[in-house]
């Protein structure tokens, strides 16, 4: 993965990822409006996208499902608006995963290592692995089979399969709680967030060593969810 589009209007912002970004082998594209964006993007194909939410031509948004129309390489969102409502509306449209400004360098460039580890095993399986780990349990996704180390088997009901699979097939990704209601549930339950907060509380008790403080299972506070392998 060498060609990063890197999106915003601020020019030091493009000129300072542009700088920090070629000095670790990067190829760098900009574009400082939504516009030049797409069309940069369709010109040269992008492996990584890293997108200002706030453009003066098209909302961030736009972008991302102008993009999804056609392409599923990454996109990382940069955010400078303080609530949480943008960021979950551009993770449902198709971001990967998002950064809030003020941000380090170190930490996009350890997101961009993330999404592309992910973006490479997922083209290279075509799917995540059918065996993941939670805490002292293999699960077996392909048999649908959760086994303690001491062999014990533990029994997940359909819905808790539905929730623990969406997650485990994506370890790093945040997947957002509308996105995790609409896939298990259906579009009807969009809003039903106490159902996932009960499901996700029993899948702890089964799976992580401290559910209190579970370590694979992770809540994204008023976004969603994510499996840390």
């Amino acid at each position: 993965m060498n060609r990063i589009l890197v999106v915003d209007d601020e020019p030091q912002i493009l000129r300072a990822l542009g700088i920090n970004l070629r000095a670790r082998g990067y190829d760098v594209q900009v574009a400082a409006t939504g516009t030049d964006a797409l069309k940069a993007a369709a010109r040269h194909p992008p492996d990584l996208v890293v997108l200002d939410l706030g453009l003066p031509d098209l909302d961030g948004v736009e972008v991302i499902r102008g993009l999804r129309g056609w392409t599923g390489v990454p996109i990382i969102v940069l955010s400078g608006r303080a609530g949480s409502d943008d960021k979950v509306t551009a993770l449902d449209a198709g971001a990967d995963d998002y950064v809030t400004k003020p941000f380090g360098v170190d930490e996009l460039l350890a997101r961009i290592r993330a999404v592309t580890r992910r973006h490479t095993a997922d083209t290279a399986d075509g799917r995540a692995g059918s065996q993941a780990r939670v805490g002292r349990h293999t699960v077996d996704l392909a048999e649908r089979i959760v086994t303690r180390d001491d062999g014990t088997e533990v029994r997940l009901t359909p819905t808790q399969w539905g929730v623990l699979e969406r997650l485990l097939r994506h370890p790093g990704k945040l997947i957002t709680q509308r996105q995790l209601l609409q896939d298990v549930w259906g579009p009807e339950y969009q809003n039903e967030t106490g159902y996932l907060r009960q499901y996700m509380a029993q899948l702890r008790r089964k799976l992580e060593t401290d559910p209190a403080r579970p370590r694979h299972l992770i809540t994204e506070p008023g976004m969603g969810y994510r499996y840390r392998p």
